[in-house]
């Protein structure tokens, strides 16, 4: 039967994907605690530029590694249960965040916060079996809006930062998991027709490792959800640090990222629907070549000899213009983040889980080694903007490679969507 002639979407798939797509926006915020209140934890504990990213990836480290067996579970046993039961685990690290005192013990509670970023590994493959092949790119976009869980951090914790300290955060963020966990199991639903067969072993899943094409997604998704959740807990401390904004005012202007970043990857969903999973991808990565230019540029004053003698310029992106350039950003990669999943369900429609765990393993850990370098070369260099230098790189690569596999052979320019896999 042809895609335009499948049936309807029946009301239990979307009461999953709405009650999903709640459960990893809470999951994500509380992924991002660390974004808002690291800031009074760095002044607190006394950490320079590399502790602090080393603080706030440490829920990025364990969000990330255990997304491949999450995924490979949720192919087994089913999105429902896994998905209740990880969110269930994370209630107490995220209460008893708010008594740590040490740095080692927010490291160590950090590890265990972190399963709550795992959680996208399981909705990705959980709700786009409840769709026909020609919408599961707008279902795994709308989940995947989850992401804006991010802005929703930046704009609570501040306001419970300032009502009654850092440690209200984590109390709070604590009752709502738990909420979360009680209407997730309420809404959602389970289907035996999507298990993968018991026949399937372990080994056999894991063997897409061994696939270039998976390797290249890896490769993309590093930039485009990696970056995201790099600078999703960079940027308030870069507002902060760069040009001295108050704490809310930071966070308030950090979402102009986070939000459209998370809120339009639904969009980018369904443009992948219509448009293929190549051709959006490889305009991301040109939107996001420019942008990451023009934000690497460092705060400069140049002196030169005029014939009225010296003169001094100042060359640098103002406030406004760097949250605008950031909210572009934001877009592109939202857009990103679904195109990459789409190629997924283009190619291994039978197996999801896996390859959208290993994926997302390899987004997730690009999201932890990033913070850290960002600490490392402020560190090193003075200079704030060679974290955008940094991921100017990493998009140089993405582009290369992506030229070489896929625009030689492929209508890039032309009006015929990109020939996807059966």
């Amino acid at each position: 039967m042809p895609d335009n002639a499948s049936p309807p979407v029946s009301r239990q798939a979307w009461s999953v994907l709405i009650v999903s797509t709640l459960a990893f926006t809470v999951c994500f915020m509380v992924w991002m605690m660390f974004g808002v209140i690291g800031i009074p934890l760095k002044q607190q504990l006394g950490l320079n530029a590399t502790e602090f990213g080393l603080l706030t990836a440490m829920p990025v480290l364990t969000g990330s590694l255990v997304r491949v067996p999450l995924g490979i579970w949720t192919d087994r046993y089913g999105g429902r249960i896994v998905m209740a039961v990880l969110m269930a685990v994370t209630v107490p690290a995220i209460w008893l965040m708010g008594y740590a005192t040490q740095f080692w013990h927010f490291l160590v509670i950090g590890l265990f916060v972190g399963l709550a970023g795992g959680s996208f590994s399981v909705g990705t493959p959980y709700v786009a079996r409840w769709f026909p092949r020609h919408r599961q790119g707008m279902a795994m976009g709308v989940y995947g809006a989850g992401n804006s869980g991010s802005a929703v951090n930046k704009f609570v914790a501040p306001a419970l930062l300032v009502a009654g300290g850092w440690t209200l955060v984590p109390q709070v963020y604590a009752l709502t998991m738990a909420v979360t966990v009680v209407l997730f199991w309420l809404f959602s639903a389970h289907d035996a027709k999507h298990l993968v067969p018991g026949s399937v072993r372990f080994t056999d899943q894991l063997r897409a490792l061994k696939d270039p094409r998976v390797l290249k997604y890896c490769q993309y998704y590093s930039i485009v959800f990696g970056g995201y959740v790099a600078l999703a807990l960079w940027m308030v401390q870069y507002y902060v640090g760069e040009y001295g904004l108050d704490i809310r005012v930071a966070a308030l202007l950090a979402a102009c990222f986070s939000l459209p970043g998370g809120v339009l990857r639904a969009m980018g969903g369904v443009l992948s629907d219509r448009y293929g999973a190549h051709k959006v991808t490889w305009w991301v990565m040109w939107v996001s070549w420019i942008c990451l230019f023009l934000l690497s540029y460092p705060q400069t004053d140049f002196t030169i000899a005029t014939v009225d003698g010296p003169r001094t310029f100042h060359l640098g992106l103002n406030v406004y213009a760097f949250t605008a350039l950031m909210a572009v950003l934001g877009v592109a990669w939202a857009f990103g983040k679904a195109s990459v999943f789409k190629y997924i369900s283009n190619d291994y429609p039978h197996n999801i889980g896996t390859i959208s765990g290993i994926v997302g393993l390899a987004g997730g850990l690009g999201g932890f080694v990033l913070p850290i370098l960002f600490g490392v070369l402020l560190d090193v260099t003075g200079i704030r903007s060679s974290a955008f230098m940094l991921l100017y790189g990493v998009v140089w690569v993405s582009l290369i490679w992506m030229y070489w596999t896929e625009v030689r052979r492929t209508d890039v320019m032309g009006s015929r969507p990109a020939a996807q896999t059966a």
